[in-house]
């Protein structure tokens, strides 16, 4: 027999997987209430006990999509360089699969709860960070950490505003993901700044 914190966990999953399925179609505007319970297959009334609003039930999705890639970071095996490409790859692949997914990850926290989805999203970042540590010097983690991962969300935004079809750059989002990896991995890191005479 079902108890009932079984039965409300599997509703809220389904609430979840039919917001990110009605997100994933068709963006925000996609997800109403209404549509996400019909999907889910459960009552009107149902999203309210578990969500206040659409923007918490939104949240939520997005929360789970930082869990995901926090996950597939941790993830990865092989060399550092080969974790640290692994790990660009899947936040890429989030973007390239999940768009709108995507967008609303790394839109502003909103919801009842908005530090959830900020500890999921540090999560995420800090297991980037543990594979830089392994590239550069202790000083550099942060700045360099940091470069991959608004460097790699703006070429996602690049291309999914398609501006590597134009033919203007004459390269593509993986060239410059790789790009990025290789300048850590290999190296060739500007010496860190020490002073006014370094």
């Amino acid at each position: 027999m079902v108890s009932r914190a079984e039965s409300a966990a599997a509703t809220r999953r389904a609430l979840l997987d039919s917001a990110a399925e009605l997100l994933d179609e068709g963006g925000p505007d996609a997800v109403t209430l209404r549509d996400v319970a019909a999907r889910a297959g459960v009552s009107r009334g149902a999203p309210y006990g578990h969500f206040a609003d659409k923007d918490s039930l939104l949240a939520a999705v997005a929360t789970e999509g930082w869990e995901h890639l926090g996950n597939e970071i941790a993830a990865q095996q092989g060399s550092p360089a080969d974790r640290l490409r692994g790990a660009l790859a899947a936040l890429v692949t989030i973007g390239r699969s999940h768009p709108h997914r995507y967008r609303q990850m790394f839109g502003p926290p909103v919801g009842e709860e908005p530090g959830t989805m900020i500890r999921a999203c540090c999560r995420s970042q800090e297991e980037l960070l543990a594979i830089v540590s392994e590239l550069v010097d202790e000083r550099d983690v942060h700045r360099y950490g940091g470069l991959l991962f608004t460097g790699v969300s703006g070429i996602i935004a690049a291309e999914l505003s398609g501006h590597f079809a134009t033919g203007t750059w004459h390269t593509s989002a993986d060239e410059l993901v790789d790009t990025l990896v290789r300048i850590i991995a290999d190296e060739q890191l500007p010496t860190s700044a020490t002073g006014p005479d370094a």
